[in-house]
């Protein structure tokens, strides 16, 4: 499968979109000044990178495994040379 490019994505440009959050969320946000819509574009960006995170790690899982069994296997390249 061939690998996706990250999109690069202009924060200048923004698209109305509509979500359904608790009634008394909302209600306390709006009391405790919060704006909504920086507390979602600010959770959805930290849950848009855990997904790109989880997504690497499981597209390189063979190749992080195997690293980690040769290093296991041989030690570190530059071992010998290491002063701690």
């Amino acid at each position: 499968m061939p690998k996706s490019k990250p999109k690069v994505v202009d924060s200048r440009i923004r698209r109305p979109t509509n979500v359904t959050l608790p009634l008394g969320l909302v209600a306390e946000a709006k009391a405790l000044q919060v704006n909504v819509s920086q507390a979602c574009e600010s959770g959805l960006a930290q849950s848009v990178a855990e997904a790109r995170r989880a997504r690497w790690l499981n597209e390189n899982k063979a190749a992080i495994e195997a690293y980690n069994e040769r290093i296991e296997r041989d030690g570190l390249i530059l071992d010998a040379y290491r002063r701690f």
